[in-house]
C-alpha cells in the first residue's frame, strides 16, 4: 500500500492509501477524486488520466513507454519531465508518499 497526494489544479489535497497492484488512476477513480476523467478504464488510449508527477518523485518513476508518450501529445498542457498518464504508475510500496497534481482540465 502507497499513501498517494492528488492535488487538484485549485490546491485541493486529497491523501489516500492505494492498494499494491493498482495505478495510480485506480486509487484516484475508487477513492472519487476529482479531476482524474479516466475515460478508457486504463487502457493508455485517451490520456483523460493526465498528472504531473511532483518534480522529487520523477527519477523514481519507470520511463514514459512510447505509447504513453504518444497519448500525452493529447494531453492539455504536457510537461516534458512532469507529465504522466496516471493508468500507467502502478502503485507498489516504493510509491509511498507520491503526490501528483492535475492540469485544470483534462484534454
Amino acid at each position: 500500500m502507497a499513501r498517494i497526494t492528488y492535488v487538484e489544479f485549485n490546491g485541493t489535497e486529497h491523501v489516500v492509501d492505494v492498494p499494491t497492484g493498482l495505478t495510480v488512476m485506480e486509487g484516484a477513480r475508487d477513492n472519487g477524486i476529482p479531476g482524474i476523467e479516466a475515460d478508457c478504464g486504463g487502457a493508455c488510449s485517451c490520456s483523460t488520466c493526465h498528472v504531473y508527477v511532483d518534480p522529487a518523485w520523477v527519477d523514481q518513476l519507470p520511463q514514459r513507454d512510447p505509447m504513453e508518450e504518444d497519448m500525452l501529445d493529447f494531453a492539455l498542457a504536457p510537461d516534458p519531465v512532469r507529465s504522466r498518464l496516471s493508468c500507467q504508475l502502478r502503485v507498489n510500496d516504493s510509491l509511498d508518499g507520491l503526490r501528483v497534481d492535475m492540469p485544470e482540465r483534462q484534454i
